[in-house]
């Protein structure tokens, strides 16, 4: 599970011009996708009527041609949607789809009031199980929840590749040692935990002081691989206050890694073009999009070749887009399925 950091590295290819897709290029597995759907039956998933009227979630429907007066076809919509541009892409051959779990009390029960989103992981696993030459199942568990562990257990059994948490919305406390248990499940397990960093705007986050990737010490010191979603960004545009947290992850965890999602947003782009100064750091860096959100190529603007600008702006695809730009900047990065060993990326000399 915890092979060499160098084993993890790409190269920097040249950019070049779209063309049809060729098997040797698609090899990529994105470790940030998000899972949508509406609730329809009983399958598991809510989004909060405040929720459903934020501006992002009204802006991903409208972009989508979502009707929530239509949760099923909706849904499935959605799903096609993933599907038909992961197939499109030449550099992504799967991707990581992820559920959201929600908040919990006390008594480790769930609070649906104080919950602003939930995609079960029941959904997510059929959903995964439905489609296995593209998507693998990143669960959700919030470890404040009573069967947290058994939880684990459970998805693990039905084929999770790692577990997903948010504690800004999900209203817990990574780094409270009375989840150490949880995490030596995940260890005993070798489920990766991919972890939200810094701001979250897409939520309504309560308490943001838990995005301090500081907090995931206690599950890195449990012996388990710890993914920093946003490559450990703040996500306030004002300054990456997070970097030395991530440089010194880097140096005391061979099993620690950050991921690249979300990058190409104004919001955390500062911590992309950082990253070119910290060639260090690319070994860890994994490919993550944080699909459906849009990838942006105005980071590439003045520090790319003329030639790979133009490529950059004229790849619609998101994948392919920030595949595109990661490398027009000399970002190097990794891919999930090497981590996880089911990478089919061959050999590198």
């Amino acid at each position: 599970m915890h092979e060499t950091a160098r084993e993890i590295r790409t190269t920097n290819e040249e950019i070049r011009e779209p063309r049809m897709t060729a098997s040797a290029e698609k090899t990529l597995i994105d470790c940030h996708v998000h899972l949508a759907a509406l609730a329809e039956g009983n399958n598991g998933c809510y989004i909060s009527p405040k929720t459903l009227k934020s501006p992002l979630f009204r802006f991903l429907l409208w972009k989508h041609g979502l009707s929530p007066d239509h949760p099923r076809e909706a849904n499935q919509k959605y799903l096609d949607d993933l599907l038909e541009e992961l197939d499109a892409s030449r550099h992504v051959q799967q991707a990581v789809v992820l559920g959201m779990d929600g908040v919990y009390d006390h008594q480790g029960h769930l609070d649906l009031e104080h919950t602003d989103f939930l995609i079960g992981n029941g959904y997510l696993l059929d959903r995964a199980r439905a489609h296995p030459r593209q998507l693998l199942a990143g669960v959700s568990i919030n470890p404040q929840r009573r069967d947290a562990i058994e939880e684990v257990h459970r998805c693990a059994d039905a084929g999770a590749v790692l577990v997903k948490i948010l504690p800004n919305a999900q209203q817990f406390n990574p780094a409270d040692p009375k989840y150490i248990p949880f995490y030596r499940a995940l260890t005993e397990r070798k489920l990766p935990l991919l972890s939200h960093v810094g701001f979250e705007f897409s939520l309504i986050g309560k308490d943001q002081s838990v995005g301090d990737p500081d907090r995931l010490r206690t599950a890195l010191d449990e012996g388990v691989t710890v993914i920093a979603a946003h490559a450990c960004s703040y996500g306030l545009m004002l300054h990456e206050k997070f970097l030395p947290t991530l440089q010194d992850f880097v140096q005391r965890y061979p099993h620690f890694y950050a991921d690249i999602s979300a990058l190409t947003l104004p919001n955390r782009v500062r911590m992309l073009w950082h990253l070119r100064r910290h060639p260090e750091i690319h070994e860890r860096l994994l490919f993550g999009t944080d699909y459906p959100l849009p990838v942006l190529h105005f980071p590439a603007w003045g520090r790319a070749a003329l030639g790979s600008l133009r490529a950059i702006i004229r790849t619609k695809n998101r994948f392919d887009r920030q595949v595109a730009v990661c490398r027009g900047l000399g970002l190097k990065f990794g891919s999930f399925g090497e981590l996880a060993g089911r990478s089919t990326v061959p050999p590198r000399l």
